[in-house]
């Protein structure tokens, strides 16, 4: 794969990639969270018609990237379909992209609070979380948990004032021990890296890091503004 910045985490080197995903070199593993897959479809059935592309759209993506990395491995942190009943909704063209993909490079699904453990039903296995190399990987981080953790769920973002002007970036949230994963999927939205509910999963102060221009940007967030909107933008500036 090309030359990219690379993040020391838990004594392993890992590549965060601008496509919202993070690559682990050691063992050829591309990791993405929260693809909410058939999103479109879900607001559909629901009486708000989306052009019903997002699924097609992520998984181009993540061709793209396992193909770039040459990934021996994709690990999904949970919520890759947007609901427990997605398999309901999916179309042929899905299904066997699904196939496809999980046929070429090892899939796991971990499960996510959306879609439980019903990744599997294309192929790939499928887990409440796994341990690689004292690192766990679930869908949601545990307040109690000890061992370095990485997982996704709550969407990261990170809003910059630029030239006057606010951008909003997916983005990585981490410490020393724990590290969540911006949202992989075309239609996920998401919450502010300095929002309490994200403060609140570490111990204290933590980072937000976006990659741009092939380098990491990694800006910090005190624990104590947390939520402070104003106080965060004028820190980023």
């Amino acid at each position: 794969m090309p030359a990219a910045p690379l993040l020391d985490f838990a004594g392993h080197q890992f590549v965060p990639l601008a496509g919202r995903a993070l690559f682990w070199p050691r063992h050829g593993a591309l990791i993405v969270a929260d693809l909410h897959l058939e999103k479109a479809s879900w607001y559909a059935a629901h009486g708000q018609p989306l052009p019903p592309y997002d699924s097609h759209d992520t998984l181009d993506r993540l061709a793209r990237l396992a193909a770039e990395t040459g990934a021996r491995a994709i690990w999904c942190l949970g919520d890759s379909f947007h609901d427990r009943n997605a398999a309901t909704r999916v179309v042929p063209a899905i299904a066997e992209r699904l196939r496809r993909q999980t046929g070429s490079v090892p899939l796991t699904w971990i499960a996510g609070n959306h879609d439980g453990l019903s990744g599997g039903a294309w192929g790939g296995t499928i887990a409440e979380e796994i341990e690689i190399d004292g690192i766990v990987f679930r869908h949601q981080c545990e307040a109690r948990e000890t061992r370095p953790e990485i997982s996704g769920h709550f969407h990261p973002k990170l809003r910059l004032s630029l030239r006057g002007r606010f951008v909003s970036r997916p983005c990585f949230a981490g410490d020393a021990k724990r590290l969540i994963l911006p949202a992989f999927g075309s239609l996920t939205g998401g919450l502010d890296v300095g929002d309490r509910a994200i403060a609140t999963n570490f111990a204290g102060d933590y980072r937000a890091m976006l990659v741009a221009d092939g380098k990491l940007l990694s800006l910090p967030f005190p624990a104590a503004l947390a939520n402070d909107v104003t106080a965060r933008q004028r820190s980023v500036r």
